[in-house]
């Protein structure tokens, strides 16, 4: 990627992947807007409505995210009244997050616009190329390309 190595920036897998992802992200969160969520908010709290209350490890693994940015996700959620952080039930070491009727109320409305989101996108880029691009991205979180690594 480096001017040394006379690769041009566009070839960057890295680079490419996360521009699309800011793009679809700054798309989804003009449709979220109205209701107060980003993408990644509404994300938490979609997630905590399917599986339930969970641990702050717990939910950084399901999304993801490493715990310094899921915290910087969950602090104006715990603001806005929408989740509640308490101590674990099994290990009171251990915070808990959970979804409250307030983040119930959003979660709802945001599913709304999301789904709206949804067919926006599918109607712009194509409904063929939108399933392929799901496809790819989901084949892509579930390989093995661990955290980093050696040269060879």
């Amino acid at each position: 990627m480096s001017a040394e190595g006379g690769r041009e920036p566009e070839i960057c897998n890295c680079l490419a992947l996360r521009q699309a992802a800011r793009h679809v992200s700054n798309f989804y969160d003009g449709f979220l807007a109205p209701t107060g969520l980003r993408t990644s908010q509404f994300s938490i709290l979609v997630r905590l409505q399917w599986k339930g209350p969970m641990s702050i490890n717990a939910l950084a693994a399901e999304l993801l995210l490493d715990r310094t940015t899921l915290g910087r996700n969950l602090l104006p959620l715990k603001r806005a009244g929408l989740i509640a952080i308490t101590r674990g039930k099994t290990d009171r070491r251990s915070r808990e997050v959970s979804l409250t009727a307030a983040g119930v109320e959003r979660m709802r409305a945001g599913i709304k616009r999301w789904a709206a989101a949804q067919r926006e996108f599918e109607t712009r880029f194509g409904s063929t190329r939108t399933a392929r691009l799901r496809g790819l991205a989901h084949a892509v979180t579930a390989s093995d390309l661990g955290n980093g690594g050696a040269l060879p």
